[in-house]
């Protein structure tokens, strides 16, 4: 694996999606921190930046500080121990688990873990989410049930002509939820207006609309991941309709999803709200992720 001690690093790009997404097919074990529409959309917020090896993408952030990311490519077929770029890097944040724990086999006790919880992927079932049956899934399906009995709605596939609606009611969201956080949510709606306004170029992207009175009340923006699963980017709705985020969910995965097993729906990032509302959907598994740091041969 000849990647270079000291890799060149660049800004992400489109032009290189299709390579990217090469590198990422081959990945072992997926994480949505690594789809290329997550890495899109988060470019600006975290000033991302990659090098192609011969056979990896090795990923940097460099706001607010400068840290690598778990390199995307085949890990299985590396010998970790002869591989000139990871103690040149030293750190590393959002490292899957499977990746984490083939360094520490192959550098022992070089190779530093800190369970990262607030990044691990939820993973829920698709047949579970779209059926909402059972007393585990009560509250849900009584909310979805009130969203159906009250408001006259019309869900629909996104396509390319509705993304610019799907965009303003984006603006229009994020005006209203403004003067209540404007830093936690001004990151997120720029990324989010990243991957709208490059919808055409983007691959494996899709996503659903909910309308309530020819206005555009609830949107979703997925990608498909691998084979089995299929990621949640981003999913807004307007809360004076009650029900409509358990509407916009179950519909979503009942129209554009029954080819999937898994559904992943993204980290927590540590917010104890956040962790509440996803552990409610009642997971079925994790994608753990680690904080590595890689200390220097003897």
């Amino acid at each position: 694996m000849n990647d270079c001690k000291d890799p060149v690093f660049e800004p992400v790009s489109l032009e290189r999606q299709d390579q990217y997404l090469e590198r990422f097919a081959r990945c072992p074990q997926k994480a949505s921190d690594y789809s290329f529409i997550n890495i899109w959309g988060w470019a600006e917020e975290y000033g991302l930046q990659w090098h192609f090896g011969d056979t990896h993408v090795w990923l940097r952030q460099t706001r607010p500080h400068v840290v690598h990311w778990a390199p995307v490519g085949p890990w299985d077929e590396v010998d970790w121990s002869r591989c000139p770029v990871i103690g040149h890097c030293g750190a590393f944040t959002r490292v899957p688990e499977a990746l984490a724990l083939s360094w520490q086999r192959a550098l022992g006790p070089r190779v530093e873990l800190t369970e990262a919880r607030g990044h691990w992927d939820y993973l829920y079932s698709v047949p579970e989410l779209t059926a909402l049956a059972g007393n585990r899934f009560h509250k849900k399906k009584n909310l979805l049930n009130q969203f159906l009995r009250t408001y006259d709605h019309h869900y629909h596939t996104m396509t390319p002509d509705c993304v610019e609606a799907a965009l303003q009611m984006q603006m229009d969201w994020f005006r209203w939820r403004d003067a209540e956080s404007r830093e936690l949510l001004a990151a997120e709606n720029n990324a989010i207006r990243r991957v709208l306004q490059s919808w055409d170029s983007l691959r494996g992207v899709f996503g659903g609309v909910i309308e309530i009175d020819d206005q555009r009340a609830a949107y979703t923006v997925a990608e498909h991941l691998c084979e089995r699963t299929v990621v949640i980017h981003f999913e807004k709705a307007h809360t004076r309709y009650k029900g409509i985020y358990q509407a916009i969910n179950q519909m979503f995965l009942d129209h554009e999803a029954g080819g999937y097993e898994l559904v992943n729906r993204e980290q927590d990032l540590g917010d104890p709200g956040l962790r509440k509302a996803k552990e409610s959907y009642n997971p079925v598994d994790y994608l753990k992720k680690f904080e590595v740091t890689v200390h220097p041969a003897q």
